[in-house]
């Protein structure tokens, strides 16, 4: 048995570090953590200075059993876990793991850290190890303590108040409340005109153009042509006054250096992959993982970036000289700048030993390693190796004209263009952006002072202002990023939360809030408006990061936490009824019987209701159609619903038939059964339309039982074939067996034999 066990997160990466360690290391995964949080209240125990009670999780008992194993047999234990705070307290996991069993007596316990995956790293990672830093385990804790805190204390209270099944998060409410406040500002946004007044011009047989930045002596702001009259008055003045030709009276030619951008870190890294490759937070990581763990090329792994969780921009010195060399080998000396660029990470968490995501190695050129990669590999890893390459670039050289042409009652029309005179980065990445529109590119004709060109035409062009646009996964993420909300490391996490939990929706990958989601926001700013502060919980990350840095205790930090939120909390769930908690919009009243009709928030989604639970009779309910929302709405779209359901007639064989909206969307029914409107609306089917649909479920229900026997049994056609059933257990029909053959002693004997239907239970929230 090998005298060294090193201990990994990821048992994609064990085989290929073993390899490179040799038969005296054994490498074995803790495939995660291996030790949780109890999910019980009182895991984290608040009034005996915040003891934490670690469970060991059931699925990981094999993996931390062969860790005991190996470790029994070893001299030396290396952790080598990720390198970031994550990392840290697995390792110190670990270690309690085999301190609670005994094992730790005359065993070396050694923390190594390594932020790519070649054989030089892991070896020098190995040689060099350290302690296991308490810093950033307690920084661990105390986020994991936090989070745990707010989650199982608030949540129970949103069940109580609000509806069952919904969550509230520390770090996941903050950036909730973004994206619904960005919708109200959508809601509430009015439109304003304004007009831009053009100048189409030509030089020779070159058409450019010219925009109004000058009327009458004075500059133009946005909102000086508000209207078509005034439009109107300015071109008629301007058209009289240019006539058939204008002169070029200033002409201002300036050059400008665009430096490149950083190489990524984790958000940019996720910001950049949603913007040019459309991926997801969640999806970049995971590919960034592959890459990072290794990809099999020509027999072997071979890990093709570093450490994808980093808020360091630092590149080592090794790597910057190879970039270079890269540099000057693909585009030419002239590319490399006399001094390496250097960026300093605004992060103030950032480490600085640590690195920026890069290429293992620049000389792994994407194109050459193309077929070892599946195509997001190639992607991601192309976008990282570009990026990489233009940091280290020189800078782009921009030239910028602009020719003035003034006449009449000093008008002046100026036209703008701009020309790369020396690409330098920009032949090889240009950054994205989020939500700018690209301005069209104006080329411009060769244009001296005193030249004259033809005028074509002068148009007016009426514009109107837009609402702020809803936040991307990238603007998201870059909007977490400034407010200092959560990590990079956990923004995918937050972000699948909101979808999980409905709320919120994608669409055309745009965050659009849910009723359920804006309630649970509105809740939470109303009556925990500390707690969804951005600037709160940003000080809170940087309490963490302090802690992370050994300038401050976890504990104290916990506490100063704990107690004014407890008494928040206590105190709410005296304070606020469940009425006032469940947002509701009042709409009108009801012509018929003078009562309120609200939209609200019920167990299945928003609805409507004429009345109030305290009126005599029980109040009258409708869902809301597809595209209708809490808060857009309006009383006469509402008064719509209650004309449902809908009596169309009967079927030929006397059946009465409706329509109707339920919780799946708008059906017809008949009978005692129901058939889906999936192309209609249920307020305009007619009864034709009804009797189609039907007739085509009568015929699908029809070809469905193959045989029927007087005790209920029954041989059915499923969605994997045929089977039979009594209700309460279902049992298979041999492949060789024609089901139309079989006779009721055939069924019973096939029902002894099925198993029993398990038992659907619900999800442990």
């Amino acid at each position: 048995m090998a005298k060294n066990l090193l201990i990994v997160e990821s048992p994609a990466k064990s085989k290929t570090i073993e390899k490179y360690l040799g038969k005296d290391y054994k490498v074995l995964a803790s495939y995660g953590h291996v030790r949780d949080l109890l999910a019980k209240s009182g895991a984290v125990d608040t009034d005996n200075n915040f003891e934490m009670t670690y469970v060991e999780p059931e699925d990981k008992k094999k993996y931390i059993d062969a860790i005991i194993k190996a470790a029994k047999k070893a001299d030396t234990i290396y952790l080598a876990t990720d390198l970031d705070r994550e990392g840290e307290a697995i390792s110190w996991h670990v270690v309690e793991i085999l301190k609670d069993r005994n094992l730790l007596e005359d065993k070396k316990i050694k923390r190594v850290v390594f932020s790519e995956i070649t054989k030089k790293a892991i070896q020098e990672a190995v040689a060099n190890p350290r302690e296991i830093s308490d810093e950033l385990v307690d920084a661990q804790q105390a986020r994991r303590a936090l989070d745990y805190l707010v989650g199982f204390n608030l949540s129970p209270l949103l069940w109580k108040k609000v509806r069952r099944g919904l969550s509230a998060g520390r770090v996941q409410s903050p950036a909730l409340r973004m994206i619904v406040q960005r919708e109200d500002e959508i809601n509430a946004f009015k439109s304003r005109e304004y007009w831009t007044i053009q100048g189409n011009l030509k030089k020779g047989q070159q058409a450019f153009e010219a925009g109004l930045n000058r009327y009458q002596g004075k500059k133009l702001k946005k909102f000086d042509i508000g209207n078509e009259k005034k439009a109107n008055d300015i071109l008629t003045q301007l058209r009289q006054q240019a006539g058939q030709e204008l002169t070029v009276t200033e002409l201002t030619q300036k050059e400008r250096k665009r430096k490149p951008a950083p190489p990524f870190i984790t958000s940019t890294l996720q910001q950049e992959a949603a913007r040019k490759l459309g991926f997801t937070a969640r999806k970049t990581m995971q590919i960034a993982q592959q890459l990072y763990e290794g990809i099999e090329m020509n027999g072997e792994s071979q890990g093709l970036i570093t450490y994808m969780r980093t808020d360091s921009l630092n590149l080592s010195a090794d790597a910057v000289t190879e970039i270079r060399g890269v540099i000057a080998d693909k585009f030419g000396t002239k590319q490399v700048p006399k001094n390496a660029n250097v960026y300093k990470s605004k992060s103030k968490n950032a480490q600085e030993a640590h690195e920026a995501i890069r290429p293992v190695s620049a000389t792994l050129i994407p194109a050459d390693i193309k077929s070892s990669l599946n195509n997001d590999q190639y992607r991601l890893y192309d976008l990282v190796w570009k990026r990489t390459l233009a940091s280290q670039m020189i800078n782009a050289t921009i030239g910028t004209v602009a020719a003035d042409f003034t006449f009449g009652d000093d008008h002046n029309l100026r036209a703008n263009g701009s020309t790369i005179l020396v690409k330098g980065f920009l032949s090889v990445y240009e950054e994205g952006l989020d939500d700018v529109k690209k301005d069209k590119e104006n080329r411009l004709p060769k244009l001296a002072k005193g030249d004259v060109v033809k005028v074509k035409e002068i148009l007016g062009n009426q514009h109107f202002t837009e609402p702020p646009p809803r936040y991307s996964e990238a603007s998201l993420v870059k909007a977490l990023e400034e407010y200092g909300i959560g990590r990079p490391s956990t923004y995918a996490s937050i972000i699948s939360t909101l979808l999980n939990r409905d709320y919120v929706e994608l669409d055309k990958k745009r965050f659009i809030p849910t009723d359920v989601g804006k309630v649970v926001a509105r809740f939470l700013e109303a009556h925990f408006d500390t707690y969804v502060d951005y600037d709160f919980t940003a000080k809170l990350e940087d309490a963490l990061d302090a802690v992370s840095r050994g300038e401050k205790d976890w504990k104290p930090l916990l506490k100063s936490f704990w107690d004014p939120f407890i008494k928040r909390l206590e105190d709410k769930e005296e304070s606020v009824s469940r009425e006032e908690a469940q947002y509701k919009r009042e709409l009108g009243t009801d012509p018929k019987t003078g009562k309120p009709v609200s939209v609200r928030i019920g167990k299945y989604g928003t609805f409507v209701q004429i009345g109030t639970k305290d009126d005599e009779e029980k109040p009258q309910f409708a869902g809301l159609l597809p595209g209708q929302t809490l808060d857009t709405i309006s009383y006469d779209e509402a008064m719509e619903l209650f004309k449902l359901p809908r009596d169309l007639g009967e079927t030929p064989e006397g059946e009465k038939v409706s329509a109707n909206i339920g919780r799946f969307g708008p059906y017809v029914r008949y009978a005692n059964k129901f058939v889906s409107i999936k192309d209609g609306d249920p307020y305009s089917i007619t009864l034709e339309e009804a009797l189609e649909l039907i007739k085509e479920k009568k015929i699908a229900d029809a070809n469905k039982v193959i045989q029927q026997f007087d005790d209920g049994i029954e041989v059915l056609n499923g969605r994997y074939g045929p089977y039979v059933t009594d209700g309460k257990k279902n049992g298979k029909i041999p492949k060789d067996t024609d089901p139309k053959s079989l006779s009721h002693e055939d069924c019973i004997e096939i029902l002894d034999k099925a198993p029993a239907k398990k038992k659907r239970r619900r999800k442990k929230k």
